[in-house]
Parts: C-alpha cells; sequence; structure tokens
C-alpha cells in the first residue's frame, strides 16, 4: 500500500504499480517512507546509503524480453512524515533483473560516453598523504563532506544522460511530441546548473590539503535553492501516470526497453533516473547528521549546522506538501461518478491521500480504494478512450472518515455479506481481511469486507484507517466546540471571530 507525506536500491529497478496498495511517498527521511539505496561501498559510513545515484556494481547483461517496469504512484499523510511515510507515497516493491549468462566477448566496442558503473573512490583515496596529527573522527567528517561532493558530481551526470540520451532522441525521432515530453521531465532540466552551482561552491572549500573547514555557511547559503524542487515534485504525479500509459505504445515501449538494456542505463529505467533528485533530496539530512556527528565542539560548523540541517527539513516537509496536494488533486480529478450523490463534500474539502491501492471485496471484484483525508472512496478502474487513459468509477457510496467503523477480522472468519468468492479454492482459508462500515444515514449503514493483498499491506491500511479515523473525529470535536463557543457568545463581536474561524474550515461530516 502507498502512502500520501519523498519514498530506491541503485540496484534494482523499481516495480509496477500493479495496483498494489500503496502509501504516499513522503520526502522526509522516516523509516516506512522513502527507501534509500545504493552501494554501501560508496559512503564511508555504515549507517548510510547512497539513494540518489544508480548501481555501482557489475552486473550481466539483460535478456531483451525481461521486463522492468516503472515504479509506483505516490499517496499522502498529512506531514512531510508521509514519494514521494504511508502506503502508497511510500510502500514500493522493487524486482532486479534477471541476468542471463555473458554474452560472447566481441573483438571490437564501442566506447560509452557514459561509465558502466561508479567509482567508489574515498576521500583518503584521493590525498597522497594524511598529516599525523589529523584524528580519526576527523577523517570520516572529510569523507561525508567528499560524499556529499561526488554525489553532487553523479547526479549531474545522470541528469545529463537523461537530457541527452531520453529527451533529445525521442523529440527528434518523433517518439513523443513536445509536450508530452515536457510533462514527463517536467523542470529536470533546471536542476542541473542548480546542483552544478552546489558542486563549484563544495570543491571551492577544498584546501590545498584537500580538507574542508567550514562547511556550514556554504549549505545555510545553497539549501534554500531546493525550493525548485517543488514545481518538479509536484508535476511527478501525472508525469508517472503519463509515462505509464505511453508505455503501452510499442514504439515508446521498444525505446525505453533499448535504452535499458544498454550499458549507460546500469538496468535502470527512465522514471529511476526520474525519480533521481527526490532521493537525492531526502539525502541531505543523512549526510548533515553524520557531519554533525564527526564535528568537534569547539568547529565553527558547530552553530551553523543545526541550522542547515532545520532549514533543509523544513524544505522537504513543505516539499511533500505541496507533493501531497499536487497528488490529491490528481486523483481527484480522476473519479467518475455513476450518481451524482456520490460527489460528497468530503472529496473536495481532503487536500491528501493517506494511501490508495487494489483491494478485493467478498464477491473477488478487484477495487481501487482511496483513502482521502477526510474519505473513503471504493473505486473500479475503467480504461477510458483509445490512449489508455485511466478513470475511476466511485462503487457504492464514499464514507467520511469521521464515520468510518473499522474492524480486523481473523483469517479464517467470514465475512457478514458472504466468502470472498473467486479469491480461493479448495480448503484455504480467507487470510488478510478486514471490515469498514459506517454508521451515518447518509451511507445507509454500508459494509465492506476487504482483503488486502498480504499481511502487510493489510497491517498498512489498518494503521491508515485508524489515523485518518482519529484525525476526522478530532477536527469533528473541534468544530463543534467552535460552533458551540459562538453560540454561547454574548460579544457580538466574538460572534463575528467565531464565525471567520468556523468558515476558514471544510464542511463537517454528517451524523
Amino acid at each position: 500500500m502507498k502512502e500520501t507525506k519523498m519514498e530506491s536500491d541503485e540496484n534494482e529497478a523499481d516495480s509496477s504499480l500493479a495496483w498494489s496498495p500503496v502509501q504516499r511517498d513522503r520526502l522526509l527521511t522516516y523509516g516506512n517512507l522513502s527507501d534509500f539505496a545504493g552501494d554501501e561501498d560508496d559512503f564511508p559510513c555504515d549507517s548510510l546509503q547512497d539513494s540518489e545515484g544508480p548501481c555501482n556494481k557489475r552486473v550481466k547483461p539483460v535478456d531483451r524480453s525481461s521486463e522492468v517496469t516503472g515504479i509506483i504512484t505516490p499517496v499522502k499523510t498529512p506531514a512531510l512524515k508521509r514519494l514521494g511515510q504511508s502506503i502508497q507515497r511510500s510502500i514500493s516493491f522493487r524486482t532486479e533483473a534477471r541476468p542471463l549468462p555473458p554474452m560472447p566477448i566481441r573483438t571490437r566496442q564501442k566506447a560509452s560516453s557514459f561509465p558502466r558503473r561508479r567509482s567508489s573512490q574515498l576521500w583518503s583515496d584521493t590525498v597522497d598523504s594524511m598529516s599525523q596529527d589529523m584524528s580519526a573522527r576527523e577523517i570520516k567528517r572529510q569523507e561525508v563532506i567528499y560524499e556529499m561532493t561526488q554525489g553532487e558530481r553523479q547526479l549531474i551526470e545522470d541528469l545529463s544522460l537523461v537530457k541527452k540520451v531520453y529527451y533529445e532522441p525521442m523529440l527528434k525521432l518523433d517518439i513523443m511530441t513536445e509536450s508530452e515530453l515536457g510533462q514527463i521531465f517536467g523542470t529536470l532540466d533546471s536542476l542541473i546548473p542548480l546542483h552544478e552551482d552546489f558542486l563549484a561552491r563544495l570543491e571551492k572549500l577544498r584546501g590545498s590539503e584537500k580538507t574542508v573547514g567550514e562547511v556550514g555557511p556554504t549549505l545555510l547559503d545553497w539549501f534554500p535553492c531546493l525550493e525548485a524542487y517543488i514545481t518538479y515534485c509536484c508535476n511527478q504525479v501525472g508525469a508517472k501516470a503519463l509515462l505509464d500509459q505511453k508505455k503501452q505504445v510499442r514504439r515508446v515501449e521498444e525505446f525505453l526497453r533499448l535504452c535499458q538494456e544498454s550499458s549507460f542505463s546500469r538496468k535502470l529505467d527512465l522514471w529511476n533516473f526520474l525519480d533521481l533528485p527526490r532521493s537525492r533530496l531526502v539525502k541531505y539530512p543523512l549526510l548533515l547528521k553524520e557531519i554533525q556527528k564527526t564535528t568537534p565542539a569547539d568547529h565553527p560548523d558547530e552553530e551553523t549546522l543545526p541550522q542547515a540541517m532545520e532549514l533543509i527539513q523544513n524544505i522537504i516537509t513543505e516539499v511533500n506538501q505541496k507533493t501531497g496536494e499536487a497528488e490529491c488533486q490528481f486523483y481527484r480529478r480522476g473519479l467518475s461518478y455513476p450518481e451524482e450523490g456520490q460527489r460528497v463534500s468530503e472529496i473536495q474539502a481532503s487536500r491528501f491521500l493517506y494511501c490508495h491501492g487494489e483491494l478485493k471485496n467478498t464477491k473477488g471484484q478487484k477495487l481501487h480504494v482511496f483513502l482521502f483525508e477526510r474519505v473513503l472512496v471504493l473505486t473500479r478502474p475503467v480504461v477510458q478512450d483509445k490512449d489508455g487513459t485511466v478513470q475511476f468509477q466511485v462503487y457504492r457510496q464514499p464514507l467520511p472518515a469521521a464515520q468510518i467503523l473499522l474492524e480486523d477480522l481473523p483469517d479464517g472468519e467470514a465475512s457478514s455479506s458472504g466468502s470472498f468468492r473467486g479469491a480461493f479454492t479448495g480448503n484455504d482459508k480467507v487470510k488478510n481481511c478486514f471490515r469498514v462500515s459506517s454508521r451515518g444515514r447518509s451511507t445507509k449503514g454500508q459494509s465492506h469486507s476487504l482483503q488486502a493483498n498480504d499481511s502487510f499491506n493489510k497491517q498498512q491500511w489498518i494503521s491508515c484507517l485508524r489515523q485518518a479515523i482519529v484525525q476526522s473525529r478530532d477536527r469533528f470535536s473541534q468544530d463543534s466546540q467552535s460552533k458551540a463557543s459562538s453560540r454561547l457568545s454574548p460579544d457580538p463581536a466574538l460572534d463575528h471571530i467565531a464565525e471567520l474561524s468556523l468558515n476558514s474550515d471544510v464542511e463537517m461530516p454528517d451524523t
């Protein structure tokens, strides 16, 4: 399942969404929302893993017929703690390309302009001789700063590769229109000079002995530039959907497959490259934390590094919040309503998604379920038009989160409305099920027994549902108290203030 709240092993390709429950990928560095990938050899600290670059390890050629699909779609939770902390904006299933026996050695090979594998060089490898009085702690500090520098260089190489190998050829060969490419690649081109500037600043800090003294002021000065990521990450929701749609076109699929099988791609597909900036963004707090650990108390950076950490966390929080809002709007626009009464106000009032993904009902039907901020919506994916655009047809009446009753069903227990027909055969027990029902009059006491793909996804759904229920009921309680105080207020001026406060909120759920 995928949670909404910026969620990639460099040597692994992300698997396709396949409508599996997902939580929105949060950009904050929380354990359940972002996967940090990379070779441990690329980073001197065991506690850190590189997440922004493709794999550095030597891999075997991949069969042309093997398929590696894109990554999951995003989802969100209230704060950036949820890419993309929740089930979708945050759970991704990865699959490794299946290697085949080595191909025959060729006598002539064209030299690739892009490296097949990343250098795992450490800072200590670049220094001829280290000062005898340099402590192990200082050496580790220099290694972390050098890793930050190398990470910028590698990101710039990858973004330049994406532009040269994917964007420009697809435009020149009319594989996609300029408008479609603009939607998929977004503002990626503008991120290259941004990171080139940061790389130049970091390299300028290196002294004659190739050591860096103060790095805090440079980080404080450059980190505000990362607000450019708001636009890029917000565009990723629609970009991923359009890319998945265009992959159904044979010419597009063949071009992307050939690129992925080429040595320069290092077995990563286009979306892996497009997601590198987000992966890099969430790594800055990790690098900063390691620099802080190795910085002496009397060092000039001791004062500026905490300020830089607060700054980057605030930026990531804002990026995640805006991305979550964009994702919520994207999926709201994709809903279709067979009945006008299904257009409940809670859908439009929701600002983000907790999670969304595929669940089965008691008839064995696959439903795509959205847990918005204020409402649970069950839908049936319907392919529209010849271009393969998917719309989500609302199934039954949406359930306001404040009115939901949640029940965890033990494995083997039959649902109140019957068995899961078609889901199991023989003596297999019904597993990974839970029930949601509503106590509201508008929903007419609906009850849905739903089945997740596995126990982990089930627990993710239950966790997100509980969070949505508690927060919705707290909001309803606060709104009720505000209304009560406004009615009891003897001062007309206070009544006016209370009225303004209530008008700033969205409609409350029905009771």
